[in-house]
Order: C-alpha cells, then structure tokens, then sequence
C-alpha cells in the first residue's frame, strides 16, 4: 500500500499528518509503532535489502525518504500467497513525500537514486539478530528490476543465499 500524505499549503508552506492509526485501521492494516530507524546513505547507487525478520518476530513497516531519492522494492515472502515471490518496486523522494506499507512477511530494499538520500522507518516490532534475514537483491527467481546498478552493497547483503521458493 502506497500512503500519500494531503498537503494542507498555506503562506507558511505545508503541514501534513504522516502516519495516522486510524486511517490505517480503516484501510484494514493494525500498525503499532515500536521502533523508529533512520538510514542515511551517502552516496547515488546504494543498495540495501532484501531484508526482513522470520517469524515470531516478523515486522510491518513504513518506510519514506525524507531527503533525496531511492528507488523501494518490496517481495513477497508469504507461502500460499497469490503473490508470492512477486516484488513491487515504487519511487520514494523528498518531493512526492510518499510513503510505502510493507507488510509483514514480506523482504525490503532499496537503491539510492540521488547523493545523500535518507530514508524513515517506522516498525512494528524490535529488531531481533536472531531473527534477522534476507535474500540476494540480484536473486534470479525473484527477478527484481533494479533501475540501476548499485554501486555499493555492504558484504551481508552481497551474500545472502539464493532463494528457494
């Protein structure tokens, strides 16, 4: 899900609500924030992903960019899912301020697409080491249509295994 926030403009600028307990409920999702996590990320060609944590500690999460530019994947990881193993990819910037809903069971990662960029978690649950996993962001079943080549990957997320659906 996709979360646009409505810009309420006046001679000051902006103001806009960016996440809304409510609203969520109404669209179905229970969110209880438990951990906020920032990612600054220096330099254009960045990858991080394809991460997630297994069960019982598996986590939702709203992630936005607050500065800059990244392109955001998300795949499906849940067994007996009609999507599963199927990725969605949306641009997350400062200047569309969208956010995006990342269900649990489900890998995330992105590229930065811009210097600088930064990106905004809000979780659901604390992170948990021992249950902290990922998958290959260039695994062939999962097929993700990176727009561009990334350029600097930490070593965990370079050896993740292969997926085996």
């Amino acid at each position: 899900m996709i979360l646009e926030p409505q810009l309420l403009r006046d001679e000051r600028g902006a103001f806009a609500r960016t996440f809304c307990k409510d609203e969520l409920a109404r669209a179905g999702i229970e969110f209880d924030i438990v951990q906020c996590n920032l990612s600054i990320n220096a330099r254009r060609g960045t990858l991080r992903g394809m991460h997630f944590q297994r069960d019982p500690k598996a986590e939702a999460k709203i992630v936005s960019c607050t500065r800059g530019k990244v392109w955001d994947v998300i795949v499906d990881l849940r067994k007996g899912s009609p999507t599963y193993c199927r990725w969605h990819g949306v641009e997350l910037s400062d200047s569309n301020r969208r956010a995006l809903y990342v269900p649990k069971g489900f890998a995330h990662g992105f590229v930065t697409l811009q210097d600088a960029s930064e990106m905004s978690y809000l979780m659901s649950e604390f992170f948990s080491a021992d249950h902290s996993a990922g998958v290959r962001w260039n695994d062939p079943v999962l097929a993700i249509d990176w727009p561009i080549a990334p350029t600097c990957l930490s070593p965990k997320d370079q050896s993740y295994p292969d997926f085996h659906p």
